[in-house]
């Protein structure tokens, strides 16, 4: 295996079938990447692991940040077919990412970015690495390392941001139970302060024991920022200077 950095040349030019809705359509290279700046990420597979719980969901979770830079698609490759890539999408709940399905590894195995993972049952799959394309020149890759296993450490969502010169938002959580008005307030100060935030409910997402495991109580809401514990509605206003 030997992967070359293909920054300043052109994506290559290949067609892809995929489904939207019920129905078969073509889409080629030029509506992916012409006329726009994209950031395209590529794993080894859907549904697994890092691809999973890491990879794409930080992308997604970035799209507000990528866009603030000018970017106008984050896209999703992987070898695999597009009824595989619109389920995980919708099983991420990636709805800011376009899935772009390399079924017969063309546009990899172009790149040069097709590699053999027979090793572990897949077969011919992408290597893991991302890049920034301007009207269909790549103008930066992040390429991981060439070494065994599914090496991680570049190709992230973070790395490209910052490349970008883009800020990392706060990462948010909130934990609340359904009719609180204290947790509709904190969410409420959270909207109104440009602050997008992940929320779990009591007994859909949590138990009593997760909340006083984490937070030492049982009062909600609880605000994380950042993994620092910030507490209710009130502690939460002081933190943010109201």
């Amino acid at each position: 295996m030997s992967l070359k950095d293909q920054t300043g040349n052109k994506v290559p030019q290949v067609t892809f079938k995929i489904r939207e809705g019920h129905q078969w359509a073509e889409k080629t290279t030029d509506d992916y990447f012409k006329g726009k700046k994209v950031v395209l990420f590529a794993l080894p597979g859907a549904y697994t692991p890092t691809c999973s719980s890491t990879h794409l969901p930080r992308y997604n979770e970035l799209s507000e940040a990528f866009k603030a830079k000018g970017v106008d698609d984050i896209i999703c490759l992987s070898v695999n077919d597009t009824f595989v890539m619109n389920d995980w999408k919708k099983d991420q709940k990636a709805e800011n990412i376009t899935m772009l399905p390399d079924g017969n590894g063309e546009f990899s195995e172009k790149l040069g970015f097709l590699v053999d993972k027979s090793d572990l049952g897949f077969g011919k799959r992408s290597w893991r690495y991302s890049m920034l394309v301007e009207d269909g020149v790549i103008t930066k890759m992040f390429i991981e390392e060439e070494r065994a296993g599914d090496p991680f450490d570049s190709s992230d969502a973070d790395t490209m941001l910052k490349y970008l010169g883009g800020e990392t938002p706060k990462s948010v959580t909130v934990y609340t139970r359904p009719g609180c008005e204290f947790c509709a307030e904190a969410k409420a100060l959270l909207k109104q302060n440009n602050l997008p935030y992940e929320e779990h409910v009591l007994n859909q997402d949590y138990s009593i024991k997760t909340l006083v495991a984490i937070s030492g109580g049982t009062k909600v809401p609880q605000v994380f920022i950042n993994g620092e514990r910030i507490g209710g509605a009130d502690r939460l206003k002081d933190y943010l200077g109201k």
